[in-house]
């Protein structure tokens, strides 16, 4: 198993933008949708509109899990395909207006553009605090080393 600490596991989802967001519906059917988030206290961020179903279903059922996928590459040769570095962990979401959300949150997750209740849809933020423990896959670990599954998966406490 993968020497990993909770500190290199929240650098290297700081360094990320996306992941995939599990949610269960109403009718718990299991449903995932792609999401861009930015990170503010070790909780994650998304934004989202008020209508969007990924608030919906959070709203009803706030217990999610994500997957941050971390894209490997072999310098000057591209075309050899190696899966992604991947860091899982359970969450408890909640969704929130943007008006509650502190301002410099809103400027990380809409990049710089004005949003206002004139200009804009109506928007929501969907807040994901991190449970129990982050479980990783290629994190801190050779390419090399990635071959071995049971080498390259590392598991560690939310913290």
């Amino acid at each position: 198993m993968a020497e990993i600490t909770t500190e290199q596991v929240w650098q290297e989802i700081e360094k990320q933008l996306f992941a995939v967001l599990g949610m269960v519906t109403a009718h718990q059917e299991a449903r995932t949708a792609g999401i861009v988030y930015v990170v503010h206290e070790r909780r994650l961020y998304v934004s989202t509109l008020r209508s969007a179903w990924k608030a919906r279903h959070i709203a009803q059922n706030p217990h999610v899990s994500l997957t941050i996928p971390i894209p490997k590459r072999i310098p000057l040769l591209p075309w050899i395909k190696i899966p992604a570095a991947t860091i899982t962990f359970p969450g408890l979401a909640r969704v929130l207006e943007a008006t509650a959300v502190p301002q410099p949150i809103i400027q990380k997750l809409f990049r710089g553009l004005e949003i206002t209740p004139e200009t804009s849809p109506p928007y929501a933020v969907i807040e994901i605090t991190p449970e129990k423990e982050f479980v990783t896959y290629g994190v801190g670990v050779s390419m090399m080393t990635m071959r071995d599954t049971e080498k390259a998966r590392g598991r560690t406490a939310v913290g």
